[in-house]
């Protein structure tokens, strides 16, 4: 059975349709022409994080002169780092070359100290009592060569020291009591016992320097005499 519509009925159902007629248009997408997708709106524009905003206000800005921040800092920086290096670069060449160089005696002789296997001071009074007559061992001698030092059949010492490196190839002769002679252990040449040159293959007689004694103290000085072993100018260099 059809019932009748009232008034109020009917005017309920109107107001419906008009309410979702609005809300249709409200969420209807307009369309875009060329000119909206050339420039995106405000409200299409990407917003920074506050955490990305916080970050970008701490971090360091070059302004337009080119100063940045903290920057004398930086080149104290390096130039600390450049001087620890370069320091010990510098100074270590002068310790070497001060180690290598053996120290001269003082006074108007500029002979060398002669120093004994313990780097002490040769003096001429305690060398004797240990190095009785025909003794000959070594000392640090001029460039800091290995040096004979020579006590006479008397009991002095001579006025002269022998070097004991090899003209050979540059090897240290040792002393052959039993034989009276130098003897080089590496290709078998051999010395008197001044150190004359008398078996090969070594082509020279061993170096000379003139022994001299300052204050009780050994002192070496170059040897620029004629060789009294054979009359010869000598060959080794000052």
């Amino acid at each position: 059975e059809n019932k009748k519509r009232t008034p109020a009925s009917t005017m309920l159902r109107t107001v419906l349709l008009a309410a979702a007629v609005a809300s249709a248009s409200a969420f209807s997408v307009a369309p875009m022409g060329p000119a909206a997708l050339a420039k995106p709106s405000s409200a299409m524009r990407l917003q920074p994080t506050v955490r990305a905003a916080r970050k970008a206000s701490f971090a360091p800005r070059m302004a337009a002169d080119g100063f940045v921040p903290d920057m004398g800092r930086r080149n104290l920086m390096n130039a600390l780092l450049a001087g620890s290096i370069a320091g010990p670069l510098l100074v270590l060449p002068a310790v070497l070359i001060s180690f290598l160089i053996p120290a001269k005696a003082g006074g108007g002789g500029g002979g060398l100290v002669a120093k004994d296997a313990l780097g002490n001071d040769v003096k001429v009074d305690k060398w004797l009592e240990t190095h009785p007559a025909g003794a000959r061992a070594l000392v640090q001698g001029l460039k800091g060569d290995a040096t004979y030092l020579i006590t006479s059949e008397e009991g002095k010492l001579e006025n002269f020291a022998v070097n004991a490196v090899c003209t050979h190839l540059g090897c240290v002769v040792p002393w052959n009591k039993a034989a009276n002679k130098f003897m080089c252990p590496c290709h078998g040449s051999q010395y008197d016992k001044n150190g004359k040159v008398v078996r090969g293959p070594a082509p020279l007689s061993l170096a000379l320097a003139k022994r001299g004694d300052q204050d009780g103290t050994v002192v070496l000085s170059f040897w620029g005499d004629k060789d009294f072993r054979d009359g010869s100018d000598p060959w080794w260099k000052k």
